[in-house]
């Protein structure tokens, strides 16, 4: 397949190949949130955005697996580099637990490992004065440890804060900060101690509508003992936020908000955890997303483009006493690490901070100027891209008529689509992608949906 030329080719959909793998999964398998009947034929041609189903179809993938995948399928970015290296078995170890290398000396080493991984997480993190990493296995992990380093930092704290519609994993501990749709969390027990403040993606302080600045001060200063609350500062273990919220909707907060949470936790020495899970590895046009905004984050939890968990901070934060952190996997699986670091070594090489910016700003004006009256909303940094639909209905149908043109992408929120193109899109793949997207959304504007 050639993604230069390549265009989606629709059959029937889903076909009969798709439902027979779709049966064979769910016969064992417990229920999940697949959202449509794209089955993968990893046999197939795949390039870039360009990948093909079971039954042959070829279809436009912006979805990107949720971010996981950033630079689409078979991207030869990453994978001409793969194909110089004769792998091993084993090739997952027992990596927090075990060293590996390539050669006598990490400066000269045949292929990248977990070590140049952490290396290079710490260079493209260095502004915010972050040298230490903690690999995992998933970015639930990371979020978990970034909450364990926090309270060990601070080991009299029994108070944290989390925001309004945020989606922080689905382990116990991420569940306690999750604070959007109750089916997340309903019957799972929580953390004590997690306090919920709004998260503002009003216009601006004087037009705060949510309840996070009520007119004098802001609702976490607010809460906190000098400035007349109830907590002592010195009880709160960190605050943690998505700079810019995922499953909740791709909401981008304003400025004013940002900079009040970041001199907040400056002014009490409240460590900031930032979740990059969604947002981070060049996503937005910035490597991680709280570059675009005034906040000076404490630890990074990162995921999904990595391949692999990482908790990233400064030193200080994290636990000197061996096993106070551990993981039997993290960062053991030699291919994943390879990925990683691999992968930002591509968003270097080839400059796709910048393309990302550029292809961004395409598409929102693209999407703009051909939206029809039911989108409420296009908004988005890079390709961290968001449509707003009026209702939840024309949202679904929107996803769905988007599919049967060949085009995949995902609901979040209550009533957005998220749109996640490849980080080395290219201006022709845009302009494809959005129009198939803009016919959807004019083939569902005259249906009457509740």
């Amino acid at each position: 397949m050639d993604r230069d030329v390549a265009e989606p080719d629709i059959g029937g959909y889903p076909g009969p190949n798709a439902q027979r793998w779709i049966e064979f999964h769910s016969e064992h398998a417990a229920p999940s949130e697949y959202s449509h009947e794209f089955v993968w034929d990893v046999t197939a041609e795949a390039d870039g955005p360009f990948v093909t189903d079971v039954d042959g179809n070829v279809l436009l993938d912006f979805t990107c697996h949720i971010g996981a995948a950033p630079l689409g399928y078979n991207n030869e970015k990453v994978l001409s580099k793969l194909r110089e290296f004769d792998l091993v078995e084993p090739m997952k170890i027992a990596g927090q637990d075990m060293y590996f290398g390539a050669g006598p000396d990490p400066a000269d080493a045949e292929f990248p490992g977990a070590s140049h991984l952490m290396d290079k997480l710490t260079d493209v993190s260095s502004h915010y004065g972050m040298d230490t990493v903690f690999l995992s296995n998933s970015g639930a992990e990371s979020v978990e440890n970034a909450l364990k380093i926090c309270h060990d930092y601070k080991q009299s704290a029994k108070y944290a804060y989390a925001f309004e519609n945020s989606f922080h994993g689905r382990t116990v501990g991420t569940l306690s900060l999750t604070k959007s749709k109750e089916v997340y969390t309903r019957h799972y027990p929580q953390m004590a101690g997690v306090e919920t403040v709004p998260f503002c993606d009003c216009p601006g302080m004087t037009d705060c509508t949510c309840g996070f600045f009520p007119g004098d001060g802001s609702r976490l200063r607010n809460a906190l003992s000098p400035e007349g609350g109830h907590v002592n500062p010195e009880e709160v273990a960190f605050a943690i936020l998505e700079p810019i919220q995922g499953v909740g909707g791709y909401r981008f907060p304003n400025e004013e908000f940002m900079a009040e949470v970041g001199d907040v936790c400056d002014t009490y020495d409240i460590p900031l955890v930032v979740d990059e899970i969604q947002s981070g590895v060049g996503r937005t046009g910035e490597m991680w997303a709280a570059d675009h905004y005034p906040i000076e984050p404490d630890v990074i939890a990162s995921a999904k483009g990595l391949r692999v968990g990482a908790t990233v901070g400064k030193k200080e934060l994290f636990p000197d006493e061996k096993n106070r952190l551990g993981s039997t996997f993290g960062g053991g699986d030699l291919l994943a690490s390879m990925q990683g670091a691999l992968t930002l070594e591509a968003i270097e090489e080839y400059d796709l901070l910048a393309n990302a910016t550029e292809r961004g700003r395409q598409a929102r004006e693209l999407l703009r100027d051909d939206a029809p009256d039911h989108v409420e909303d296009v908004r988005g940094k890079g390709l961290m891209l968001a449509v707003e639909f009026d209702t939840p209905e024309r949202r679904d149908a929107v996803v769905e008529a988007a599919l049967e043109r060949g085009l995949l992408t995902l609901g979040c929120g209550k009533k957005t689509i998220r749109l996640l193109p490849p980080l080395d899109s290219t201006e022709r793949e845009i302009e494809l992608g959005t129009g198939l997207f803009c016919e959807a959304m004019q083939a569902v504007a005259g249906k009457a949906l509740a």
